[in-house]
């Protein structure tokens, strides 16, 4: 990690009581330098909190927003929650992965999409749902997700 990422993590820890609420922002901070959180990474922000690295492992497994290995160009979250299972997500995550000839949570050969299956995405209103670099789209339909996946690629 660079020193100016260290750096920025001490600074964090200083704005809360207990320097460890720091945690999800440094891993934040952490990732977006390298891209995922390898275990290199993850030791050295356990190190600067003064924690056990499975500690820190724990938190980045929890969580689908932080990546232990390289993601694709485009991030695909697919809602998994009740709302958008009800509406029909696992069939749009299945389409979509049969599309892309890759399964839930591992990316293209060409590196160009990951497709991650999530929680809860906070859009119930637009159940089936998902989350494409970053931006709220839904709700969804089989058809649309051709033209979803040709627009996330000119993004």
């Amino acid at each position: 990690m660079k020193q100016e990422t260290r750096e920025a993590i001490l600074a964090l820890q200083k704005l809360y009581p207990e320097k460890r609420s720091a945690l999800i922002p440094a891993l934040h901070l952490a990732q977006n330098e390298v891209g995922y959180l390898p275990q290199e990474i993850q030791n050295e922000v356990a190190a600067l909190f003064g924690i056990e690295p499975n500690e820190v492992n724990a938190v980045v497994t929890f969580y689908d927003m932080f990546y232990e290995k390289p993601i694709g160009k485009h991030l695909i979250h697919v809602c998994k929650n009740l709302s958008c299972m009800l509406r029909g997500s696992d069939q749009l995550m299945g389409k979509l992965c049969q599309k892309l000839q890759i399964k839930p949570g591992e990316t293209t050969s060409d590196g160009r999409f990951t497709v991650i299956p999530s929680e809860c995405l906070a859009a119930c209103d637009r159940a089936p749902m998902m989350l494409v670099n970053e931006k709220v789209v839904g709700p969804l339909q089989e058809s649309d997700l051709d033209h979803l996946l040709k627009e996330a690629d000119h993004a």
